[in-house]
C-alpha cells in the first residue's frame, strides 16, 4: 500500500509570515513578475534571506538556483497552505464603530472572508444595514453561524461584554476568534483565539519612535562635544 506522505507541522512565526510574502506576491504578480528570488522577498518582507527559504520549504517549495521561486505557483502553495482555496464566512458581534467599519470594509469578501452576520444586543442598532448586511439581534447567532457555516467569529464589542460574546459565539459553534477587545478571552480547549490590541500596537511603535528621537539627540549631541573640542 502506498504511504501517504506526513505533513510536517509549520511553526506559528511561519505561518505568521505566509500571509506578508502572499501580499508582496500578489503584488509582483500583477505587475506580471514571473520569478523572484529568495534574497527579493526578503528584502520587501522585512526579514534575511534564509528565513524566507526555511518558510517557503514547510510548503515543499525550494526554488531554482538561479532563477528563484515562480510567483504564481508560489501564491497557490501560500493559499493552499493557508486555506484560502475557498471562502470562509465570518460573523461580527458588536455593531459599534469598531464592527461597523470591519464590515463596511470589502477587502475581507475579496480575500475570502465574506460578513455572513453582524449582530449586536441593542435594539437601536438591529434592522440597520451596515455594509449591505443586515444587523441582527445577538438571539440570532446559532442560526447564523450554522446556516451560513461559519466557524470564524469578530469580536468587536466592548470590553466588558466581550467575553460574554466569546462565550456565545462557541456556544453557536464557531471554533476561532479575532477579539478586538482590550480584554484576555477565556474559551475552551480547541478554540483558536488571534487578539488584535491597537493600543499595543500603538504603544510597541512609540518604542521605536522614542529610540529614533534618542539616536538623533546623541547624534546632536556628539556634533556639538566635537565642535566644542574643535573650538
Amino acid at each position: 500500500m502506498p504511504v501517504e506522505r506526513v505533513r510536517r507541522r509549520i511553526p506559528e512565526a511561519t505561518v505568521a509570515r505566509l500571509p506578508i510574502y502572499l501580499r508582496i506576491l500578489g503584488e509582483r504578480a500583477s505587475e506580471e513578475v514571473e520569478c523572484i528570488s529568495s534574497e527579493g522577498l526578503a528584502e520587501l518582507a522585512g526579514v534575511n534571506a534564509a528565513k524566507v527559504r526555511k518558510d517557503l520549504s514547510y510548503l515543499g517549495s525550494y526554488g531554482t538556483r538561479g532563477v528563484g521561486y515562480e510567483v504564481a505557483f508560489l501564491v497557490y502553495q501560500i493559499r493552499r497552505e493557508l486555506g484560502l482555496t475557498h471562502d470562509w464566512p465570518v460573523v461580527i458581534v458588536g455593531a459599534g464603530n469598531l464592527g461597523q467599519a470591519l464590515a463596511g470594509y470589502n477587502g475581507f469578501g475579496e480575500r475570502g472572508f465574506p460578513v455572513a452576520g453582524i449582530v449586536d444586543i441593542e435594539p437601536a442598532k438591529v434592522g440597520s444595514v451596515i455594509g449591505g448586511v443586515r444587523v441582527r439581534h445577538i438571539d440570532d447567532l446559532p442560526q447564523i453561524v450554522q446556516s451560513r457555516r461559519v466557524s470564524i467569529g469578530v469580536v468587536a464589542t466592548p470590553p466588558t461584554s466581550a467575553q460574554d460574546a466569546a462565550e456565545r459565539l462557541v456556544r453557536a459553534g464557531v471554533t476561532s476568534i479575532l477579539n478586538f477587545a482590550p480584554v484576555v478571552l477565556a474559551v475552551p480547549r480547541g478554540i483558536s483565539v488571534r487578539k488584535v490590541d491597537l493600543a499595543v500596537e500603538l504603544q510597541i511603535l512609540s518604542y521605536y519612535e522614542q529610540r529614533r528621537v534618542g539616536v538623533g539627540l546623541q547624534a546632536v549631541g556628539s556634533n556639538d562635544s566635537t565642535r566644542g573640542a574643535s573650538a
